[in-house]
């Protein structure tokens, strides 16, 4: 599995990272996955303090807790949870951040995390707080480098501008090309990396989502999608794979550094390795791929 180097920072991840949301919370079968992962040369994993309430980051830190060295963990902070209540509110004040980093240390069974990242964000957040609380815990040591995870425009901006983040975690893939036209060159200006997540649209790029037809997708109406599964299809000839196609039009883009499908069996992870790790697309491919998707827009900015 090929690596590629984060924003400017010392840390290498594998060009397709291990999504973790979708693991479950069978501690036995997940590990399964990440052991899997790991021996396929997968570095890079990817979780979040909101996910199934904290148990996520739990399972992770109990399957890579003798292989710490050897894994790049990223996890994300800024949801709370209030005990009592269902559902989270935001919360992006120095204060949660420092004694959240705490708790999710605790779950991965780590003394530092190599990449934090802000999980949202809103331009009326206290940003310069924000971005104060990620410093000092770098300074700390509890915390590598940091990140935020958005699809807002704004919000990125003023952190690319403000702050030393390393990386966007953004969704990007065939179906939703949003970043290309200002997230991208931005990063790109600045030294900075995409992390690409959703990459296979909820499997619709796949061979086994090539069935669901039912649904809209962004700009994408119902009964649309199939027609672009076909042509996808026919432009590869048959020398690529959906999910190869899918898997590697985010991983062309130079300001992208990794990609991070998730994958809930043994089965879906291995096929997604097997197409990330086939040859990349030329650039008649690219370009084909362009000429039959949508180059979405952005809606919201705040």
């Amino acid at each position: 599995m090929n690596k590629n180097r984060l924003g400017q920072s010392d840390l290498y991840v594998s060009a397709m990272g291990l999504g973790c949301m979708s693991l479950g919370t069978d501690k036995t079968h997940a590990a399964a996955i990440i052991h899997e992962a790991l021996e396929q040369g997968i570095n890079f994993l990817d979780t979040a303090d909101l996910y199934d309430e904290g148990r996520n980051e739990e399972i992770i830190g109990n399957a890579v807790r003798h292989r710490r060295a050897d894994v790049i963990l990223a996890t994300k902070v800024g949801n709370r949870r209030i005990p009592g209540k269902e559902g989270w509110s935001w919360d992006p004040s120095k204060a949660y951040i420092k004694s959240a980093v705490k708790e999710s240390l605790r779950r991965l069974q780590t003394d530092y995390i190599d990449l934090y990242q802000l999980h949202g964000g809103t331009i009326q957040d206290p940003i310069d707080e924000t971005i104060e609380a990620f410093e000092e815990l770098k300074q700390e040591g509890l915390i590598r480098y940091y990140g935020i995870s958005s699809i807002r425009p704004n919000v990125i901006r003023e952190y690319v501008q403000r702050s030393a983040i390393i990386s966007v975690m953004s969704q990007y893939s065939i179906l939703d090309r949003r970043p290309e036209e200002e997230i991208l060159p931005l990063l790109a200006e600045h030294g900075i990396s995409l992390i690409a997540r959703g990459p296979l649209a909820g499997g619709i790029l796949t061979e086994q989502g090539r069935s669901r037809t039912g649904k809209a997708y962004l700009d994408y109406e119902t009964g649309e999608l199939p027609g672009l599964q076909e042509h996808l299809m026919k432009q590869s000839a048959g020398s690529r794979t959906l999910t190869q196609t899918a898997l590697h039009y985010p991983l062309a883009h130079p300001a992208v550094a990794a990609i991070i499908p998730g994958a809930s069996s043994l089965e879906q992870l291995q096929l997604n390795i097997a197409a990330a790790t086939a040859s990349p697309l030329s650039p008649q491919e690219l370009e084909a791929v362009r000429r039959v998707s949508k180059p979405n827009r952005y809606t919201v900015h705040l």
